[in-house]
């Protein structure tokens, strides 16, 4: 069943100088709300939206003029990382990641998961549209209410916002995968150790999913911070450019991470290598013991009639000693070799 339109509303609030002087909630009438904030310099809009319908999309596009192209692409569930201008109005593509705790990872831990957050920005609107449970904004929209003087900076502020809090939130999780990877290393390398491949091979595919979240983000970060989005304001493109570095600083420690877990991958295939080439060498060597204790039996199983030993009384005695005596010289020599 399909939930009505004004359900994908999750805030929408009227900011007049970066103090909030409506927040109609899900009931708001946009077009009036937008053209309240275009009479006055400062007034923009911020509207929070969470897996709207087709029609609650095409409802918003007409009261903002937002492009149709853009609308088509929130429609498709994956989309790429972008930022694209449409007239006034910058569309911005970006992967929100959650991490989530726990006390053991295993061959199939899901400890990754993403989302999309696409933001439009005009000059008097900023919209988010969420899709995914791994982001919310309700409370960096409660935190930036307490501060009216960033709010005063107008749409790109809160679009700064929601970026610096997104990328702080990969270097969160790179952080927190930093311990899994650590902790997996000293498990590899510790004598005994039962890490299987699959367990790595599981955390390197959610350090995969989680890098696919990430790394795309370094181009859009770069074109806002530099000339091709020139005429933003000076003191917005100071904030982008530090979100860029601390989501360079990401790239980096996930590109490590990437790296370490190639390594790991690589070490723990030469141990279950080597562990079998001992397991083949100890087989070798037992059958090899019998294969002389056989061939000694085989020997006195020809039953021939003309051999001394055979009516000799200690005879018997003898050749048991002898294979005995064979046997334990051959396992020593292996067993001095490495082989046992």
């Amino acid at each position: 069943m399909r939930r009505a339109d004004h359900t994908a509303i999750v805030g929408c609030d009227l900011f007049l100088d970066g103090v909030a002087v409506e927040s109609p909630g899900s009931a708001a009438d946009l077009a009036l709300l937008h053209e309240r904030a275009r009479e006055r310099d400062g007034g923009f809009v911020w509207l929070d939206l969470h897996e709207p319908t087709e029609a609650a999309l095409t409802r918003v596009a007409t009261v903002f003029g937002l492009h149709p192209l853009a609308i088509e692409d929130i429609l498709q569930r994956e989309q790429r990382v972008k930022v694209e201008r449409y007239d006034d109005v910058v569309f911005l593509v970006v992967r929100a990641a959650h991490y989530a705790e726990h006390e053991r990872f295993t061959a199939t831990s899901e400890i990754v998961s993403t989302g999309f957050v696409r933001l439009f920005v005009g000059p008097h609107f900023v919209i988010a549209v969420r899709q995914g449970t791994v982001v919310e904004l309700g409370s960096l929209r409660l935190d930036l209410t307490a501060i009216p003087e960033r709010l005063a900076g107008g749409p790109w502020a809160v679009a700064h916002e929601i970026l610096d809090r997104l990328v702080d939130g990969y270097v969160d999780i790179a952080g927190a995968m930093q311990t899994d990877v650590d902790l997996t290393e000293a498990a590899v390398f510790t004598p005994g150790s039962t890490v299987a491949i699959e367990q790595i091979y599981q955390l390197k595919r959610q350090l995969m999913k989680f890098k696919a979240a990430v790394l795309p983000l370094h181009r859009p970060l770069v074109a806002l911070a530099g000339k091709q989005f020139a005429d933003l304001p000076k003191e917005i493109h100071r904030y982008l450019r530090d979100v860029a570095d601390h989501h360079t600083a990401a790239v980096e420690e996930v590109v490590a991470l990437d790296e370490v877990l190639n390594v790991l991958l690589q070490a723990r295939l030469t141990q279950v290598t080597v562990e079998q080439n001992n397991d083949m060498r100890r087989i070798a060597s037992w059958a090899a013991i019998a294969a002389l204790v056989t061939t000694i039996a085989g020997v006195y199983g020809m039953n021939f009639t003309h051999m001394p030993e055979l009516g000799w009384r200690y005879g018997y005695p003898t050749v048991a000693l002898f294979m005995l005596l064979s046997g334990t010289a051959l396992y020593r020599s292996l067993r001095r070799a490495g082989w046992l």
